[in-house]
């Protein structure tokens, strides 16, 4: 736990000391707030509905580019060999940049508190998919941080991560809009692959195990093909 909590702090404190994470934070704060409240003055709805309905594609690019340097840039400068020589465990790395993309999500969310409290006093703001929204949104970020990592893993370069990582997490929030052009004996199984598909379900303020079984097997697969994935490197 010593070296998790080690790591966790260099890369949090990387972020933080540089203008690449309040670029990240400002960007997505922008572009979250720049729909939701379009979306708010025109339907005149005390709601957080649009703003939910559009996280899971603003995560799609936000959080790839969030991890994509995580393993990138140390395998391209060659310090991630001078890492492993020292005695820290591949798991303590892989969690600690792991936990690293979940914070920063954490980080990017606490501004937006301030949509629903401002709705709560304009209208009569039901919290119940406030709350589910966000901890669905949590879980969602935890599972496209372990898909951007996975994709850092691969490459010494940080825009073919991105890329990677940011075309898988596309796929898996839009797979449940394209049910059509698959065969209606696989539209379940399609179904319930999409992203979108359970983050839609627990932001209405229904939390079924299904869908956290869901985001916690996304996190557990990226993280179990990155640890192969540096294996293979080693």
């Amino acid at each position: 736990m010593r070296q998790f909590h080690h790591i966790l702090k260099k890369e949090c404190s990387g972020y933080f000391a540089s203008p690449i994470g309040y670029i990240v934070i400002a960007v997505f704060l922008v572009v979250a707030g720049w729909f939701f409240f379009s979306a708010f003055f025109i339907y005149d709805q005390a709601s957080m509905r649009n703003f939910f309905n559009l996280l899971p594609v603003i995560f799609s690019f936000v959080i790839p580019a969030i991890t994509m340097r995580l393993f990138s840039e140390e395998l391209n400068t060659g310090s991630y060999e001078l890492i492993a020589t020292m005695p820290v465990t591949r798991t303590d790395i892989i969690i600690g940049k792991f936990a690293t993309g979940v914070v920063m999500t954490a980080a990017m969310l606490v501004p937006t508190l301030a949509y629903p409290l401002s709705i709560s006093f304009l209208g009569d703001l039901d919290w119940g998919p406030v709350i589910g929204g966000y901890i669905g949104a949590l879980l969602l970020g935890g599972a496209f941080s372990a898909i951007g990592l996975f994709a850092s893993s691969l490459t010494r370069n940080q825009i073919i991560a991105f890329i990677l990582g940011a075309a898988i997490c596309v796929g898996l929030t839009m797979i449940n809009k394209m049910l059509i052009f698959f065969p209606a004996e696989a539209v379940d199984v399609i179904e319930y692959l999409g992203a979108g598909y359970h983050f839609e379900n627990i932001s209405k303020g229904v939390i079924d195990t299904r869908d956290i079984i869901y985001f916690l097997s996304i996190m557990f697969l990226g993280l179990y093909a990155t640890g192969i994935s540096l294996q293979y490197k080693k």
